[in-house]
């Protein structure tokens, strides 16, 4: 057995153990702690709903283990197993063009992967979601939604996906530069024209109608600072009774997104505090932080795979047979697919950071709306979405982007005192 070989097994179990203990971790405390509400949110949150809410928790937790042994069964066949050699030889007697069958090699690989999480997804949204009364999808709108999202996968990602194919074999061994330009322009292209163009295949959004509730908005708008193309309300109810908000687009084409479930649920005060929280991420730039961050990053990954893909053991450690080094489509393809696996410890990281995000954008709303219309708010939220208030700490520091419910009020009420 090669070394990689070893090294990738190790990993990839690390990477399945640590993520089935973190969720049973994650079950066995919610469960412990079901029987009574915490003291902070005593008078606010019934224990009924506190116990719908551990229940629905851990109802979804387990339905995750499933995609955990899922994902890493794939993995093997498709390498070790012999699943990418099988895929490769296939093509590879359709096409002689490198960029076709590669092209080929890529989207078939990806078109199995989707079809097998399909099961997955059914069972979350017509078992899991529908026996806590949040799904409203139909089934012709569940596989609607999939053909929609299959077709835009293709119209979008096959012509990147021959652009950086194209790079990889036309351009030299600085290949990865030209390719990583490409990749940030494409994500650039998605986030300016989202709003306007794919957003609407899947949902409806109308302007906001309601008078006072604009006037009160906007003024808020001009507060901050903050200009967009408009505030729409968009048709979430028609999949689900989950409520959020959120804004959206790059430049000129920002819009603010209420979904119709958090309209009818909370206060205009305290909408008004739940937009100040997302101008909050706003002001504090947090989304071209991030996209600065995903530069950076992604020119690392590219770079490393322009290092890779020269690598004979690469292949070979991956159970993959080569006929010459470098190979770029195959390159490109294992490097997706065992990436996850190498990076997963490295994912309280980002959760860290994106917390850091959600307490700058709470205290900017706790100076320019209210901490006290906030904290409501969430309540009102956490109760309607069925959010656990009492996660595994440690579950929480691996995986979530937003800080604990308990946290989250404690730092806002800190935000009140003089």
């Amino acid at each position: 057995m090669q070394s990689f070989t070893l090294i990738f097994i190790i990993v990839l179990l690390l990477s399945v153990s640590i993520q089935a203990w973190l969720s049973s971790r994650h079950i066995r405390h919610v469960r412990a702690r079901q029987g009574s509400v915490p003291e902070e949110f005593a008078s606010q949150i019934s224990l009924a709903d506190h116990r719908k809410a551990a229940d629905y928790t851990c109802a979804k937790t387990r339905a995750g283990y499933p995609g955990i042994f899922l994902h890493a069964g794939i993995l093997l066949i498709l390498t070790l197993g012999g699943g990418l050699n099988a895929l490769s030889d296939y093509w590879s007697e359709w096409f002689s063009d490198p960029i076709i069958y590669g092209m080929a090699l890529i989207m078939s690989t990806f078109l199995i992967m989707s079809l097998l999480e399909i099961p997955l997804s059914y069972y979350r949204t017509f078992v899991i979601e529908e026996q806590f009364g949040f799904n409203k999808m139909t089934r012709g709108m569940f596989f609607t939604d999939l053909v929609k999202q299959g077709l835009l996968m293709t119209l979008l990602g096959a012509p990147l996906l021959f652009c950086i194919l194209w790079l990889m074999e036309k351009t030299g061994e600085h290949w990865w530069v030209y390719a990583w330009a490409a990749w940030m322009t494409f994500n650039l292209f998605l986030l300016a024209i989202f709003p306007t163009w794919i957003a609407p295949l899947f949902n409806r959004f109308t302007p906001l109608e309601d008078a006072a509730l604009k006037a009160r908005i906007e003024q808020l708008m001009t507060k901050c600072g903050f200009k967009s193309s408009g505030l729409f309300v968009m048709d979430g109810s028609r999949r689900s009774k989950h409520g959020n908000a959120y804004f959206t687009g790059f430049g000129k084409t920002k819009r603010i997104v209420f979904f119709d479930t958090l309209l009818s649920s909370l206060e205009p005060k305290e909408i008004e505090a739940v937009l100040a929280h997302e101008l909050g991420h706003f002001k504090h730039r947090h989304v071209i932080k991030r996209i600065a961050l995903s530069f950076i990053l992604s020119l690392a990954f590219f770079w490393l795979l322009g290092y890779l893909m020269n690598q004979p053991w690469f292949y070979e450690g991956l159970g993959v047979t080569i006929t010459s080094v470098p190979e770029p489509a195959m390159a490109l393809l294992l490097f997706f697919l065992v990436i996850p696996v190498f990076t997963f410890l490295f994912h309280p990281i980002s959760s860290i950071y994106s917390r850091k995000h959600e307490f700058e954008a709470d205290a900017y709303a706790a100076q320019n709306s209210s901490a006290d219309n906030l904290i409501s708010a969430l309540v009102k939220l956490y109760q309607d979405n069925a959010a656990t208030l009492t996660p595994d700490p440690l579950h929480s520091t691996f995986y979530d982007s937003h800080p604990p419910a308990a946290t989250r009020v404690a730092h806002l009420q800190n935000q009140m005192q003089p």
